[in-house]
C-alpha cells in the first residue's frame, strides 16, 4: 500500500494545483477525469512501440552518447509526447469545453498526468523502493506535468490565438519532446557533471512552466478584471496575448 501512496500522491497534489490555478472557469469533473484515463491508456500503445524503438537503436550501434541521445529524444521524448499529443488533440482540442487558452494547458497537463501515473506505479511497484518513489515524486512527475504545461501553452494560442495555427500546433509536439529529450539525456548518459545540468534544468522547467501558468491564467477570457475592459481591448487580450 505505501508504495501505491508514494506513486500516486504526488499525481493528486499536481492535479490540485492546475484545477486550482484554473480559477475563473474550471473544467467538469468528468473531463478531468477523462483527461486523466486517456493518458493512462496512452501506455498501451507507447510501451510496444518504445520497444520496438530501443531495438532499432541497439542495431545502429550509435555509442554511449548517440545511444542516449537516440533513447533520449526518440525513444522516450518523441514516442510519449507524441502519444500524448495525439490523446489531448483529438479527445480535448475540439471539444466545447476547451473554450479558452488555459483549458490547453489544463487537458494537456492532465493528460500528461495519467501517463505519469500508470509509469509511476509501475517504477515504484515494480521495484518496491520508497526511495525510487520519492525521488521521482520531486523528478519525473513534476516534469511530465511541466511538458504538459508547455504543449497545453501552444495548444491554447493555436485555438485561440493570433499568428499560425498550424505552427502553434507544431510547437506543441515539438517543445516538449525537445524539453522531455533534454531531461532524459542528462540523465541516461551517466556523467558526474550531467548531474549539475540536470537540476539546472529542471529548475529552468519550473520557471517557464510557472511563467505560463501564470500568464494564460490572468489572460483568461472569463478573468473579471478583463470583462471589465472594453469589447475591442477584451478581444484583443483573449485572441492576441502570446506571453
Amino acid at each position: 500500500m505505501k508504495f501505491i501512496i508514494i506513486a500516486v500522491l504526488p499525481i493528486i497534489l499536481l492535479a490540485l494545483y492546475i484545477n486550482y490555478r484554473d480559477k475563473y472557469e474550471k473544467e467538469p469533473w468528468y473531463m478531468l477525469l477523462l483527461a486523466i484515463i486517456a493518458g493512462a491508456f496512452t501506455v498501451v500503445p507507447i510501451l510496444p512501440v518504445e520497444q520496438w524503438l530501443s531495438l532499432v537503436g541497439y542495431r545502429m550501434h550509435l555509442g554511449h552518447y548517440g545511444d542516449s541521445a537516440w533513447n533520449a529524444f526518440v525513444v522516450a521524448a518523441g514516442t510519449e509526447e507524441l502519444f500524448k499529443y495525439m490523446a489531448t488533440v483529438l479527445i480535448f482540442f475540439f471539444s466545447k469545453q476547451f473554450n479558452e487558452k488555459f483549458d490547453g494547458i489544463v487537458y494537456a497537463v492532465f493528460v500528461s498526468l495519467g501517463f505519469a501515473l500508470v509509469e509511476n506505479i509501475l517504477y515504484v511497484w515494480g521495484n518496491s523502493s520508497m526511495q525510487i518513489g520519492y525521488m521521482r515524486a520531486i523528478t519525473a512527475v513534476p516534469a511530465h506535468a511541466l511538458f504538459g504545461v508547455s504543449m497545453g501553452y501552444s495548444l491554447g494560442l493555436a485555438k485561440f490565438g493570433k499568428g499560425s495555427k498550424g505552427m502553434h500546433l507544431i510547437l506543441a509536439l515539438l517543445v516538449p519532446i525537445i524539453l522531455h529529450g533534454i531531461y532524459d539525456y542528462l540523465i541516461f548518459i551517466g556523467r558526474d557533471w550531467a548531474v549539475w545540468l540536470f537540476i539546472g534544468f529542471l529548475l529552468f522547467l519550473w520557471i517557464l512552466g510557472l511563467r505560463r501558468i501564470s500568464k494564460l491564467s490572468k489572460a483568461s477570457r472569463f478573468n473579471p478584471a478583463n470583462m471589465q475592459q472594453p469589447p475591442e481591448e477584451n478581444q484583443d487580450m483573449d485572441n492576441g496575448y502570446q506571453g
